[in-house]
């Protein structure tokens, strides 16, 4: 289980970093990662590192690489 979510959180960085700013469901899509607490725990992961800065927009939450 920390092999999968260090890899996702990997896809999440490069997501990232790639695109800038995203929504949990467009980042979703761009890392194809298919459950939703998965990408939470890449998340909580790049988060514990100070690699993620999150927003609320509109009620959506946005992540962004810091």
């Amino acid at each position: 289980m920390i092999e999968l979510i260090g890899t996702n959180a990997g896809l999440v960085w490069h997501a990232l970093d790639d695109k800038g700013k995203l929504s949990v469901k467009d980042l979703r899509k761009a890392t194809k990662i298919k459950s939703e607490k998965d990408v939470y725990a890449a998340f909580g992961w790049l988060a514990k590192e100070g690699k993620l800065g999150f927003e609320e927009i509109d009620g959506e939450l946005y992540v962004f690489l810091v």
